[in-house]
């Protein structure tokens, strides 16, 4: 698990210049931290105004959970941009779509269902709430998970999957790991929307506000942060399995620095037999390590 501990070039993509030795200090400090711990890491950070960049494991394959969320936002917001749906169209929901024994503040709210509501809604419980429900409905809206693999790959990103809906990965512990990204390719596409190189200014608002309103994994991304930081990011958890193994405690985002300048990381810890704060911790910690380097070389 400790191979490919590179600092990268994302070449002509964007068109980066590195300052090897400088972001060789935190690729030493990603690595002393991650060797300590009894889990696969990935991670990749990029500072768009900076073209600065780090990986460790970054091209590594890693299970998303509900990261994939971010991808299928994308996928649906893309279909507004096209005419093909409106974010105020109403969308019925019924009691059959509200799965039990799933993540869903929106069944918790309408546990009969019956109920239209704007596509507006649904994407902010989707992505800001990791609604499991929301998602499903979402995926059957857009034709399934074929069209958000493909509309992702469109835009560039190769090394992405998106096989299985969140019903069909409750089915068995290992279906998850047919979703699976790298860090790099997370970051890429991280940098790709909010450059407005994938949705229209208006989806592409819409969404990184969306994002921003996050509530789930406060002790993640945004852990170690100064209070009042912009972030916007999507989570993603497995849970811990019999064996006390969590196949994915992640975050991906972008964290806006105090001179507004932006940097985009993506965290992944897979198959670890440490605890959920400290998978949690993990995150923070590579984030806190970003956060303090690029703040110490803002002139």
């Amino acid at each position: 698990m400790k191979s490919c501990r590179n600092v990268f070039s994302f070449s002509v993509l964007f068109l980066f210049t590195i300052a090897y030795a400088q972001n060789n200090v935190l690729r030493l400090q990603i690595d002393s931290l991650a060797m300590l711990k009894n889990a696969d890491i990935g991670a990749a950070i990029y500072h768009f105004e900076k073209n600065d960049s780090v990986t460790w494991n970054g091209h590594k394959h890693y299970p998303m959970q509900s990261v994939f969320k971010f991808h299928l936002a994308l996928a649906v917001f893309q279909k507004i941009d096209k005419g093909k749906l409106s974010i105020d169209q109403k969308i019925f929901i019924t009691k059959k779509d509200l799965l039990p024994n799933t993540w869903s503040p929106l069944r918790n709210k309408y546990p009969d269902g019956n109920v239209a509501l704007p596509l507006s809604d649904l994407l902010h419980y989707t992505v800001s709430q990791s609604d499991n429900n929301g998602c499903d409905i979402l995926f059957r809206l857009i034709g399934g998970t074929e069209t958000a693999e493909s509309f992702i790959k469109d835009k560039g990103i190769r090394d992405i999957s998106i096989k299985a809906t969140e019903e069909e990965m409750h089915k068995a512990w290992d279906i998850q790991f047919t979703n699976w990204t790298t860090p790099y390719a997370a970051v890429q596409l991280l940098e790709k929307f909010y450059r407005g190189n994938i949705l229209s200014q208006n989806s592409r608002d819409s969404l990184w506000k969306i994002m921003i309103e996050t509530s789930t994994g406060p002790k993640k991304i945004k852990g170690q942060l100064p209070v009042g930081t912009i972030v916007g990011h999507k989570t993603g958890s497995s849970g811990t399995n019999q064996k006390g193994i969590t196949a994915a405690e992640n975050d991906i985002g972008i964290v806006t620095l105090p001179n507004g300048e932006h940097f985009a990381i993506a965290v992944f810890v897979s198959q670890s037999k440490e605890s959920q704060e400290t998978n949690e911790k993990i995150i923070a910690d590579i984030t806190k390590l970003a956060w303090d380097y690029f703040v110490s070389t803002t002139h």
